[in-house]
């Protein structure tokens, strides 16, 4: 099916690693241009190579911290700057610190958590709307989570990406009328591949530093297809919500991939 995406100009926040890497190669596939933000810019500038062998029209990096005060417009507009507007924005940056909520008490892991992975959508979506709007039309996907329907250790996490959940819903109903289309996607467990991170990455102290093998197997088990989610499969449910041709009817939607861990 052609999904319309040749040429479309997509930004993807935190591009470089794991699933943001994929849901750019997942775009490049499709001939998208696309604006890769992210804070490691090297990661990034790798991540662009790979995209433009696998089709993309252009890929372009601005390495930025998303949690500065203004990084939303800055990224926004150097998409209008570049390509002349924003036909679809992919709010991926994310960072997380498991652990028991009983122990998770201190304040700034919190504000990081909720800083990093929900102010940092509001910015954007913010950012990107104007133009869309403009324009006559977007789409917008939320990388949530299934923490967003309660996980073990992953409380605060959670919080944050339930949080984005109302964020797109309440984005789809105000913003339809101006052909703007929001929906979620909520991985499951997602392993980064080989070259799939940076230096900054949560995973680059190595796959124990967050989930133990034990840990993993535990995930899988609870899963109806037991069997992992890759990046891949996360793009292609991200570059297919995004289509305004297969996807035109499609908004306020969550769409979890995770092998049935969650059923929302």
């Amino acid at each position: 099916m052609d999904l319309a995406l040749a040429q479309a100009r997509v930004v993807v926040t935190g591009g470089a690693s794991n699933i943001g890497r994929g849901i750019v190669h997942g775009f490049a596939r499709e001939g998208a241009r696309v604006l890769l933000a992210d804070r490691d810019g090297a990661q990034a500038a790798r991540v662009r190579e790979e995209g433009l062998a696998l089709g993309a029209s252009a890929v372009e990096v601005l390495e930025i911290d998303l949690t500065v005060e203004g990084a939303g417009g800055r990224v926004v507009g150097a998409a209008v700057e570049h390509w002349g507007g924003v036909d679809a924005l992919v709010n991926n940056t994310g960072w997380s610190a498991p652990g028991f909520l009983t122990e998770q008490t201190d304040r700034a892991l919190w504000q990081r958590t909720v800083e990093t992975n929900l102010y940092t959508a509001i910015d954007c979506t913010q950012a990107a709307l104007g133009p869309m709007g403009e324009a006559g039309g977007g789409s917008i996907v939320f990388i949530s989570s299934d923490a967003a329907f309660g996980a073990i250790r992953q409380g605060v996490y959670g919080t944050t990406k339930a949080g984005l959940i109302a964020l797109a819903r309440t984005t789809a109903r105000e913003q339809g009328r101006r052909g703007v289309r929001s929906n979620v996607v909520c991985p499951g467990l997602v392993l980064p591949e080989e070259g799939g991170v940076g230096a900054t990455s949560l995973w680059a102290g190595g796959q124990d530093a967050v989930f133990d093998e034990s840990q993993v197997a535990s995930v899988v088990k609870q899963q109806p297809l037991r069997r992992l989610t890759t990046p891949g499969d996360i793009a292609d449910a991200v570059v297919w919500l995004s289509s305004p041709r297969a996807a035109r009817q499609v908004t306020g939607q969550v769409i979890a991939v995770g092998g049935g861990s969650s059923m929302p």
